[in-house]
């Protein structure tokens, strides 16, 4: 007769395989995408430069539009995200809802995230895109966008970290408008000429299935109960 699993370890076994499952998903076509943009595969270029050039030429026929794309510009900037809504939502989980273990995934998933998409940046050395009578200047690298990665990693981990402490139908709201948030953001980074359609789909892509992975493997975790000599100490 086979040996029981102990409880424990047989639910670790569940998590990490469900992390890795859900990492492999995310990875493989990001990977594709990746190789894709860095071997310059040219349908791949050439949409993407025929996107960005009617996104820009929209932008700079319409001053009005222009000055919305600045201000999204600016206030869907990584560090807006983080300090705004990542940092307060964890910190109400951690102390409003006392669930430490919960904000401190959610803090982790997002420093975590914020690395990997810096490191794939390096990685991939995409140029920024080049367009006709430029109105604004971006630095560094273009993939994968680092507003779509961030902004995407930020209102999936929050809309994870809320999800128990929420009614289902305002956590269905939420999920609304972190989308139409996450979807404007991508939209701004076109029409600014900032990145490729490529750029905030990757961006995206490793934003939502990093944090959704990531929750797999924490998702049933406890902290590991005291000793008794810890407890009485």
């Amino acid at each position: 007769m086979m040996p029981r699993m102990d409880p424990v370890a047989s639910s670790r076994w569940r998590r990490m395989t469900r992390a890795v499952v859900y990492a492999v998903v995310v990875a493989v076509p990001l990977a594709l995408l990746a190789f894709l943009v860095r071997t310059n595969f040219d349908p791949l270029v050439s949409f993407d430069q025929d996107v960005i050039d009617a996104a820009t030429g929209y932008t700079r026929d319409h001053d009005g539009f222009r000055r919305l794309v600045e201000t999204w510009e600016v206030i869907s900037q990584p560090f807006v995200m983080y300090l705004f809504l990542g940092l307060p939502v964890s910190l109400y989980v951690w102390f409003g809802q006392h669930r430490r273990t919960r904000a401190w995934w959610g803090i982790a998933t997002m420093a975590g995230g914020w690395a990997i998409a810096a490191l794939l940046k390096l990685l991939v050395r995409r140029t920024r895109p080049v367009i006709d009578d430029p109105f604004s200047q971006h630095l560094g690298f273009s993939f994968p966008s680092g507003h779509a990665t961030n902004n995407a990693i930020v209102v999936t981990v929050v809309l994870l970290m809320v999800r128990p402490f929420v009614h289902r139908t305002v956590w269905r709201l939420l999920v609304g408008l972190g989308a139409l948030w996450v979807v404007a953001t991508c939209a701004d980074r076109l029409f600014a000429g900032a990145h490729f359609l490529s750029d905030v789909v990757a961006g995206v892509v490793l934003g939502c299935g990093l944090a959704a992975a990531s929750y797999a493997g924490f998702t049933g975790w406890r902290p590991p109960a005291p000793s008794s000599s810890e407890r009485s100490s």
